[in-house]
């Protein structure tokens, strides 16, 4: 129990505890009368056997009232939100629709904690307690194993998740700028002479594994063996000198400060600078990748807080028409069918869509790419050396 909490608790056990001596007495009570009536009805007025059912009626509707008391008297509650960096836009519209829903048909409050950066630095500070998260919803499924690795959400979340736990998704998108004067339009070109990219750190940052993945399988999808796919890759990251932490500091570099010559973001993001008054040319790359992003209910938290009810029910509540369309407003890809079908006009179509599975699932990405001493870390001491 976090310390916010600990009055609120108290509170409540003191109001169940009086609830339950004020049942026992009536109860009591009550069974006094029953024994007392069998006995005055031998010989008694019929007024005075009438008063006794009155006394008997209205201790039965106070045993009844004070028994279902307990279920609708309910404390605030407080639910704690970790996030990947660009889901706060979102998040800022869907909360107060939630939290308005929820008071009307519980009649209880619900606060949030938000907290929003780079998914693998957030994964790492739920792992790491510092953060006692009740839901997380994170740029990659990858982020949700590693905090099921350490305990902290039950195996096979994904599998009791609607969508397989993803609620929003997006693809990548090439940003150059005005006028494209590096003459960038596909995959390929990142790797050209004298072009610099602005990408985030893959250790750190959700944004960055996707991108990564989006080189790879450029290559490695469309007829090209690893091989081809390493040296390819090794070039396009000798192209980037600054890795970031998360996507905002990555979009920040490249619009506010005007470093690089081109970035690599979600859709929706570059969608929604434009709207922002940042528009720049960007192209989605006909051969792309399904950016899928997880929410789960962080079991260990949840038990321990007593915010189970409450944080499954948001997760239920994002996947629902109303939520999704606030996701689709700020240019995500909807999960739900029905809003899918609505905006699937404003996207441009991709010809070859793949998933994290047609690079051998999360685990073998993990070991393959991210791991220590794996494919990343040799990319990067081969441009160092």
């Amino acid at each position: 129990m976090s310390k916010s909490q600990q009055p609120t608790q108290l509170g409540k056990f003191l109001i169940e505890g009086m609830q339950v001596y004020a049942v026992k007495a009536l109860q009591f009570m009550e069974l006094s009368y029953q024994h007392t009536i069998r006995s005055w009805l031998n010989g008694r007025s019929v007024r005075s056997f009438v008063s006794l059912f009155l006394i008997g009626t209205f201790l039965s509707i106070a045993v009844t009232s004070c028994s279902g008391s307990s279920s609708a008297t309910k404390g605030d509650v407080k639910l704690k939100l970790v996030s990947f960096s660009v889901t706060k836009a979102a998040h800022d519209q869907i909360i107060p629709k939630f939290v308005e829903k929820w008071k009307q048909e519980h009649n209880q409050n619900v606060t949030f904690e938000q907290s929003y950066g780079g998914s693998g630095a957030q994964a790492a500070t739920v792992i790491a307690g510092s953060q006692e998260a009740d839901i997380v919803h994170l740029a990659l499924p990858l982020d949700v194993n590693k905090i099921q690795q350490a305990g902290l959400i039950k195996t096979g979340w994904e599998i009791k998740s609607p969508r397989s736990g993803i609620v929003s998704r997006s693809v990548a998108a090439i940003v150059t700028r005005e006028g494209n004067p590096k003459g960038i339009n596909t995959w390929a070109d990142l790797a050209k002479d004298g072009v610099t990219l602005i990408a985030a750190n893959p250790k750190t940052s959700g944004i960055a594994i996707w991108e990564f993945l989006a080189f790879w399988g450029s290559v490695s999808l469309t007829g090209g063996d690893e091989a081809t796919a390493l040296d390819y890759i090794t070039k396009v990251y000798k192209n980037t000198p600054i890795l970031t932490k998360d996507a905002r500091e990555a979009s920040d570099l490249f619009f506010q400060k005007g470093q690089g010559d081109v970035l690599i973001n979600y859709e929706n993001e570059v969608i929604l600078a434009g709207k922002n008054g940042k528009k720049l040319p960007y192209v989605v790359p006909q051969v792309n990748i399904s950016i899928d992003n997880p929410v789960a209910v962080v079991d260990k938290n949840v038990d321990k807080h007593g915010t189970r009810e409450v944080a499954q029910a948001f997760i239920d509540f994002l996947y629902s028409t109303e939520a999704q369309r606030e996701f689709a407003k700020l240019q995500y890809r909807p999960v739900n069918p029905t809003v899918t079908q609505e905006v699937a006009s404003q996207y441009p179509p991709i010809k070859t869509l793949f998933t994290s599975q047609d690079l051998g699932g999360w685990d073998i990405i993990q070991k393959k790419f991210f791991g220590d001493g794996a494919i990343f870390d040799k990319v990067q001491a081969a441009n160092k050396a």
